[in-house]
């Protein structure tokens, strides 16, 4: 939970001000979790701070809420074609990612339970960044990575809008974006490793490594092509 908060700070993404009546001050909670791996061992313990969407007053608090998500289909040709091309894949998680987008309302949130001002415990939280929770935060985490790719020469798809290619001297670069996930890779592995190194600059990312693991898909990466099962689940 300490952890959470710490990167708050780093990320700033709130400033503490004096309560008004007049302002919709949204709620948070603690949600906890684990992470696990293709073979269910756990391999992350997770705190995250999560904002009462459900409190939000459209047109007050938020706006448009539309943010595009890759669909299974998407996942499965992009797996076909890298197959196709040779093309090693490899996976980052983003470290609080919606924290990395910016919002443009007005927001207010509660402190968070167990972790209020002692000296000023009436005081709340003016948000510059997006918790989750917030009916916006999808669509700004989408919008500052769109923008930073868009900057580093990528280009969007036409018809998946969360798929990034690049052509880099004749190397073909892609990468996929799945809320937290970003799966990438390149005909050049040099070039995924830049990549990689870019991204955690730039954002708080954990380089996962090769992709063996996806929205229920364990995936085996060898020589003769990609294999891809559901064992875990049976």
């Amino acid at each position: 939970m300490q952890e959470e908060l710490n990167s708050f700070a780093r990320n700033e993404v709130w400033v503490l001000k004096e309560r008004q009546k007049d302002k919709n001050i949204i709620g948070t909670k603690w949600v906890f979790r684990n992470k696990q791996d293709e073979h269910g061992v756990v391999v992350c313990n997770k705190a995250r701070l999560v904002a009462k969407g459900f409190a939000q007053v459209e047109g007050l608090d938020f706006g448009e809420t539309f943010t595009p998500v890759a669909r299974l289909e998407a996942i499965c040709i992009l797996l076909a074609f890298s197959s196709h091309h040779k093309i090693k894949l490899y996976q980052m998680d983003v470290k609080s990612t919606f924290l990395n987008g910016y919002i443009n309302e007005l927001v207010y949130v509660d402190q968070p339970p167990g972790f209020e001002d002692p000296r000023k415990p009436n005081h709340v939280y003016r948000l510059h960044k997006a918790l989750y929770g917030l009916k916006q935060a999808p669509r700004t985490w989408y919008e500052r990575l769109r923008d930073f790719l868009i900057m580093q020469g990528f280009k969007i798809g036409k018809v998946n809008m969360t798929l990034f290619t690049k052509d880099v001297n004749g190397d073909l670069f892609i990468c996929q974006i799945y809320v937290d996930d970003i799966i990438f890779g390149c005909t050049n592995k040099k070039l995924s490793h830049e990549f990689g190194d870019m991204m955690s600059r730039e954002f708080e990312m954990s380089m996962i490594g090769e992709l063996n693991f996806f929205l229920g898909f364990q995936i085996k990466q060898v020589k003769g092509g990609i294999f891809i099962h559901q064992e875990k689940i049976l």
